[in-house]
């Protein structure tokens, strides 16, 4: 979008030589004949930029610099005058103008001038965005889901955020870890401090140690200079240490000194530095049974055990798979039509698929469904794994004849009863998707719950 500017002078003639010369630059240009005038121009217009004059009859342009800062703060204005002193341009500085020019002036000073001073607050309005974003996505509408075990973890989160403790999150691969991670330091009075990921597993081990805690100049070949580990870059932050069961036993006794004294050295330096970080830790392995081997340090675990949270498998809460695809298909799609996204058969799948890789690969299937230009999630576009599973019949635990005989309707009819109500349950009261958990359309569903008297609105 072209930038909007507006042109505050007493003069006509340097109003309208402003106007042309920033018209043919690209911009949009309004004019404002005194302060007064601008100030009523920019409560109804948004302006990125404005250059006033200094000595204007009435209010004047340094009064007019206060007022715009005030009421607009994100406004670049450029200050220009026929009588500079430095008095005058310390005064603007203060109060806030991106700069501040005498006259004559020259043409391409004034357009190099308006250029940067766009372009920085196009480059601060675009941080602010990113901030807000990623604040967005890592708050707890990052994790989605609504089921009981999600709320769980939300509570979780929340009681945890604003502390300091030490954090374990545990789980399956592709659960979301690192994403209630990120969720901790995003809701904690660290979120504006940097949130550093670093996955153990996947360095070497003769590197983990001078990649965590840096190393000095001359600490090994190579080292042609001083360089700050990952606690550094961390500092005020969070530290987030994924598959922290993959550490070696040596740089496990090396971690713990860092959790006890809040201190570190690197590698070859001689002199303690200060840790002000927060640790969260994650591992998909049972850390207990690495205890418990001879693998994992029992004081390390407890160091890191302080508050434990467990991120539910996709089948355990299966009732959020739904809001999974409309989330992941919304992500990847341009297509903005109304209805369904994904159709009943091919929900059902997904509700009977057990989803080894957990949300992770739901969100690849639905990315490859999307990328294969499905416009709706249908059985076609599902791979062959998935839409062949078969699901295997329930046994039938406890059934028989007792010697006095039964009534086999009430039975199927009790039995029945049970399964719709639980797939309601599990859908969270969704009609379409219990249906279509059972196999059937939505009207035979409604028609059994009507049978049972269950169908109220």
């Amino acid at each position: 979008m072209r930038a909007r500017i507006l042109v505050v002078d007493d003069e006509l003639s340097m109003r309208e030589f402003l106007a042309i010369l920033l018209d043919g630059e690209g911009y949009l240009v309004d004019q404002a004949e005194s302060a007064e005038d601008a100030l009523s121009r920019i409560g109804r217009q948004q302006y990125e930029m404005v250059i006033s004059d200094v000595s204007m009859p009435g209010l004047g342009g340094i009064e007019l610099l206060s007022r715009i800062k005030s009421e607009s703060p994100d406004t670049a204005v450029l200050m220009i005058t026929a009588f500079t002193t430095a008095e005058q341009a310390v005064e603007a500085m203060k109060l806030g103008a991106y700069d501040y020019i005498g006259k004559p002036f020259k043409v391409e000073e004034v357009k190099v001038l308006v250029r940067k001073a766009l372009e920085k607050q196009r480059l601060v309005q675009e941080n602010i965005r990113l901030k807000a974003e990623v604040q967005e996505r890592f708050s707890f509408s990052g994790l989605i889901g609504k089921s009981k075990q999600m709320r769980e973890v939300y509570d979780l989160i929340a009681k945890v955020a604003d502390s300091t403790a030490n954090v374990l999150i545990t789980g399956e691969s592709g659960t979301g870890k690192e994403l209630a991670a990120r969720a901790i330091h995003y809701n904690s009075p660290r979120k504006n401090a940097a949130f550093v990921a670093v996955n153990c597993g996947a360095i070497p081990e003769t590197l983990i140690e001078s990649e965590l805690f840096g190393h000095a100049k001359g600490a090994f070949t190579g080292a042609i200079a001083d360089r700050p580990g990952l606690f550094e870059q961390a500092e005020g932050g969070t530290l987030f240490l994924d598959e922290i069961g993959e550490v070696p036993l040596l740089l496990q006794a090396k971690l713990l000194r860092v959790l006890q004294e809040r201190e570190f050295r690197r590698v070859g330096g001689g002199s303690s530095l200060k840790a002000d970080v927060r640790i969260v830790a994650a591992s998909n392995r049972n850390l207990e049974e690495q205890v418990r081997e001879g693998s994992f340090r029992e004081d390390l675990f407890y160091r890191l055990n302080v508050v434990q949270i467990r991120m539910p498998s996709l089948k355990e809460r299966s009732e959020d798979i739904p809001a999974l695809v409309e989330h992941f298909y919304k992500k990847y799609s341009i297509w903005s039509g109304t209805g369904d996204i994904i159709t009943p058969d091919a929900l059902r799948v997904l509700f009977n698929y057990p989803f080894p890789g957990n949300v992770r690969e739901l969100e690849n299937l639905v990315e490859r469904c999307v990328v294969l230009g499905s416009r709706v999630i249908a059985l076609d576009c599902l791979p062959p794994a998935v839409r062949e599973h078969k699901v295997a019949s329930p046994p039938p635990d406890g059934i028989g004849i007792p010697e006095e005989g039964m009534d086999l309707q009430a039975y199927l009819d009790s039995l029945e009863q049970k399964l719709l109500v639980q797939a309601l349950d599990k859908c969270g009261g969704v009609k379409k998707r219990a249906a279509a958990l059972l196999g059937m359309t939505f009207r035979s569903f409604r028609y059994r719950l009507a049978k049972f008297g269950m169908d109220e609105e």
